[in-house]
């Protein structure tokens, strides 16, 4: 018997082989296996192999070991793999006219031309796709995009939209709740711009008549109030500063947030679902709040 280190050995220099037997035998498996779990199934083999490889029967390591590994990889799928025999013969089946066809069109086949090519009507071949692909089980963690950037797992494309989470709509609430807060306690002129526009539906024109200023003064409110929108309501996820605000902008913002933190407690925030709309007037002045 091999020594650790020339256990370590054998092993590293024979996992070429293990992708060599892994590319031989997957032709032979529907696309939808995984070639890299494969992959891991073959390199336990390999290591297996290593372990059990006695030189004094005169048998080549690499023999050995190829079989070792094409065992494990077929014990591997067997054991992943439910699904009836008829229903793999028919996946072969399937794969094999459709390769057929892609090589005779140079392009994916259409379901009509995969139906006459099987000799089948549109129906039937529908049938017994519907078979095949009710018998794939893939890993949650499955990869379903080419795409390094998005890594976008079954996981991520199976949730339920319909359905929100807990957490997720406790954040909701939270959050309109503070919105709600935050536009009541904005400068009048900018809670009016912000309740008209995105509220009420009113046009730039109609609010710079109401206002009697110009267009271009209600584009700068409207800008002025989403950015105290926004930075009063980031302050309130954000943990508290140890030093006091310098400068009267800082101590401005300072001051709406804290508003903001104290217009209502967490539980109005999360009670905060059916009624979406805005007070017309700040509960309390503003200038009460803020200065």
């Amino acid at each position: 018997m091999a020594d650790n280190q020339d256990l370590s050995k054998r092993i590293e220099e024979n996992l070429p082989l293990v992708k060599h037997i892994v590319f031989q035998v997957a032709v032979h498996f529907p696309r939808h296996v995984d070639r890299e779990e494969l992959a891991r199934a073959g390199a336990l083999g390999l290591v297996e192999a290593a372990r059990r490889y006695d030189d004094d029967r005169g048998v080549p390591f690499e023999r050995f070991a190829a079989q070792r590994i094409r065992g494990a990889i077929l014990d591997a799928v067997r054991a992943a793999d439910w699904a009836p025999r008829s229903v793999r013969t028919l996946a072969r089946r399937l794969e094999a006219a459709e390769q057929r066809l892609a090589s005779q069109l140079g392009r994916v086949p259409s379901p009509a031309e995969m139906a006459d090519e099987l000799g089948i009507s549109r129906a039937e071949l529908n049938r017994l796709q519907d078979r095949m692909f009710r018998s794939v089980v893939l890993a949650l963690e499955h990869e379903v995009t080419d795409d390094t950037d998005e890594d976008l797992t079954l996981v991520d494309v199976l949730t339920d939209q319909s359905c929100i989470e807990p957490l997720e709509e406790l954040e909701s609430r939270e959050m309109l709740g503070y919105l709600r807060d935050a536009v009541s306690l904005l400068p009048e002129r900018q809670r009016i711009v912000v309740v008209g526009y995105f509220l009420e539906g009113r046009t730039s024109q109609d609010l710079a008549r109401f206002l009697g200023v110009t267009e271009s003064r209600i584009s700068q409110l409207r800008s002025e109030a989403l950015e105290m929108l926004r930075e009063g309501i980031e302050s309130q996820y954000a943990p508290a500063a140890d030093d006091a605000p310098s400068g009267r902008v800082a101590r401005r913002k300072a001051n709406y947030a804290a508003a903001i933190s104290a217009a209502s407690d967490w539980r109005d925030r999360l009670d905060f679902v059916d009624d979406h709309s805005v007070p017309e007037e700040p509960p309390v002045p503003v200038g009460a709040r803020w200065s």
